[in-house]
């Protein structure tokens, strides 16, 4: 086969120094900034120095033993990431208490907009509980505090995987990206959270019968979990045709998240809860974790139909529901305890995929 060429022909995006100027300026609209002009002048200089230059990773080091290219300059931010992610793993292996990740994928809560905690994290606290009764070490990943909390980010997936797959690096190497402000960038705290977990229960609603904004963020930036590069250097950085070339040759697809199991809560008050299940266990299944079986599974509706204003109420009453959340995490929590002592096994442990991909 010929070496694929590499498609361009997207119109430009660089901005004028006027245009860029009048995006920056437009964050300091408060008028608590209007007596530091001076000094907005100065970092806006900066800012257009960093940006016309695209110093994407403005610090680094080379990359030392370990690495295809060991003098190959790589930003410390990757290897921060990556050294996270490598002591969750040693913590994941280490035989201590098993962990679960719990997950809101809801975007509501009572610290903006809405007002008003979301039945997610209603749901989501019920089954820490069960898993806290059990023995289980419980890290909470609230996905809300993506639309509440300052800095905290999930920059959308450029589909590098697209490209080649060698070119998706795990950790994503695409964030941060200074010239750009592409900062704040949460997933280098989420990977860990994935890996260091024995078992992953998600709790969402479904909007407009797909993921909420958030838990789909999220989902598309676990891509590099699923095949990933773990090494940048190989392709040094982001050279498109050295990735092809890597791929050609025969890409292994490391699955990172392989054998955690999982569990899914996905509620509704209309419509879309059933569809947007399936499509969590397949994303699951695919990056090779297994399902804690068809109670750990579970979708339903609360309050059909009925009044988004007593929502909530619906949810106080709806005893069924909330005794479903709780058999997920159970059932979760059985498997984890069966796999642990040896004694469960995905059956297809051991076959080679043919099409990986």
């Amino acid at each position: 086969m010929a070496a694929p060429d590499i498609r361009k022909g997207m119109p430009p995006v660089k901005l004028s120094r006027e245009e860029f100027e009048k995006r920056y300026r437009s964050r300091y609209i408060d008028p608590v900034f209007r007596p530091l002009q001076r000094e907005l002048d100065a970092i806006v200089a900066a800012a257009w120095d960093a940006y016309s230059h695209s110093r994407k990773a403005p610090i680094t080091r080379k990359a030392g033993p370990g690495f295809a290219d060991p003098d190959y300059e790589i930003a410390i931010d990757w290897l921060a990431a990556r050294e996270a992610i490598l002591e969750a793993q040693r913590r994941h292996d280490d035989g201590s208490a098993a962990r679960i990740l719990v997950i809101n994928g809801s975007a509501r809560s009572e610290h903006t907009c809405p007002g008003e905690m979301s039945k997610s994290w209603r749901l989501v606290k019920i089954a820490e509980e069960v898993l806290l009764e059990t023995g289980f070490a419980v890290d909470l990943l609230d996905l809300s505090r993506m639309a509440s909390e300052f800095g905290k980010q999930i920059h959308p997936c450029k589909s590098c995987v697209s490209t080649a797959e060698p070119l998706c690096h795990w950790p994503c190497s695409c964030y941060p990206n200074y010239s750009l402000g592409q900062t704040d960038d949460w997933m280098n705290e989420i990977y860990p959270l994935w890996v260091a977990a024995h078992g992953v229960l998600i709790v969402t609603p479904v909007n407009w019968y797909h993921a909420p904004t958030p838990l789909k963020a999220m989902m598309d930036r676990l891509v590099c979990a699923d095949g990933g590069n773990p090494d940048p250097t190989s392709t040094h950085g982001k050279k498109a045709a050295e990735a092809k070339a890597l791929e050609l040759k025969g890409w292994p697809y490391p699955r990172h998240l392989a054998g955690r199991l999982f569990g899914i809560v996905v509620h509704g008050d209309s419509v879309g809860a059933e569809t947007l299940r399936r499509s969590i266990s397949d994303w699951l299944t695919d990056m090779h974790l297994i399902s804690a079986g068809g109670l750990a599974e579970t979708d339903g509706y609360i309050g059909y139909m009925e009044p988004y204003a007593t929502s909530h109420q619906a949810l106080d009453e709806d005893q069924a529901i909330q005794e479903e959340v709780r058999n997920a995490a159970r059932a979760l929590g059985n498997a984890i305890k069966l796999q642990r002592a040896g004694r469960l096994q995905e059956p297809s442990h051991g076959l080679t995929e043919p099409q990986p991909k």
